[in-house]
């Protein structure tokens, strides 16, 4: 295999292939973004073709932003930080007493008054610190100490969420 950094192509045997450099370039123009957004955050989607059945990004995230609580029904999440400091929040849904369990059968909690923290893990790559594997199902949030970068990864193509919400 050949490179050729000048083209950003890799060469093979004649077939050529887009490469994405992920540098520091790359991740201040992210963080540029996040800083402008009102979220606090911007991604970069790392598939190569519509066809591609998994969902690879980069996030930048910057303090301040929100995270809901959430979690993933169909797939864990395997997160790498590559620059900064956050915290991986895990919860447990406190009971519905009224309607004698939980209220939450979606992917994003509406009302996180709900929710008792359970866990919280350190993500700093400088403390040798490096990432987390976020099982299927477990409801999850981000807290931002300063600004960060991570790598996320989850089996399937990406759907647009659909919300559930109790009967009234």
């Amino acid at each position: 295999m050949e490179w050729d950094y000048e083209m950003d192509e890799v060469c093979e045997e004649g077939v050529g292939m887009d490469v994405q450099l992920i540098n520091e370039e790359l991740l201040a123009n992210l963080h540029r973004k996040a800083t402008e957004s009102y979220r606090l955050r911007q991604n970069f989607d790392l598939r190569t073709s519509p066809a591609d059945g998994s969902q690879r990004m980069l996030n930048a995230l910057e303090v301040g932003t929100h995270v809901p609580i959430h979690r993933h029904l169909k797939s864990s999440e395997t997160v790498i930080c590559l620059e900064g400091c956050l915290d991986w929040v895990f919860y447990e849904e406190l009971p519905n007493m009224d309607a004698g369990g939980p209220i939450h059968d979606g992917e994003t909690a509406e009302d996180e008054s709900c929710f008792n923290e359970t866990a919280r893990f350190r993500i700093c790559p400088r403390e040798g610190l490096y990432g987390i594997q976020v099982p299927l199902g477990a409801w999850h949030s981000v807290v931002v100490h300063e600004p960060s970068t991570i790598l996320e990864a989850k089996d399937g193509k990406y759907e647009k969420k659909s919300f559930s919400f109790p009967a009234q």
